[in-house]
């Protein structure tokens, strides 16, 4: 009776089988791309031909220097230039039953100094550098003062 051959041996059997017929197919299929590369390479090549011809053309333009830029500084002085507006609002006529108009004043309101939006300065408000020591008015026609207090200048009644 023939001995039976145990697994192991039985698997290392074939996969040297399965080994040996990947080689036998890789050999073909080596032989059957070299005669393909064979075949193509017997073809002319076309030839390719390039010309390149290049021209440089260099021109210097001079320009003069330019030429050294004057200024004048002015100094403007403290509190600067005054600036007065004045707006004046119509008062409003009512129509009441006693048949007359009330008589109504234009109120004016003049400030030499106004903030950088425009409005007028009211004490407390704190004071521009170009500001300090100036006079002008609120709103109202009150006078006010830029003065040092509490470590800041701000405008104060005067």
């Amino acid at each position: 009776m023939p001995k039976v051959l145990n697994r192991r041996k039985q698997f290392w059997i074939g996969g040297i089988a399965l080994l040996a017929l990947g080689a036998a197919g890789c050999s073909q299929s080596g032989q059957d791309d070299a005669a393909k590369v064979a075949a193509a390479s017997a073809k002319p090549a076309p030839t390719v031909t390039v010309t390149v011809t290049a021209t440089a053309t260099a021109t210097e333009t001079a320009t003069p220097a330019p030429a050294p830029t004057v200024t004048k500084t002015k100094t403007v002085k403290v509190p600067g230039p005054t600036v007065t507006k004045t707006v004046t609002r119509a008062a409003s006529s009512g129509s009441g039953g006693s048949g007359g108009s009330s008589g109504g004043a234009a109120k004016t309101s003049t400030c030499s100094i106004r903030s950088n939006a425009g409005n007028c300065y009211s004490a407390g408000q704190f004071c521009r550098n170009s500001d300090h020591g100036a006079l002008t008015t609120t709103a109202s026609g009150a006078r006010i003062k830029c003065n040092y207090s509490g470590n800041a200048w701000r405008w104060s009644y005067a």
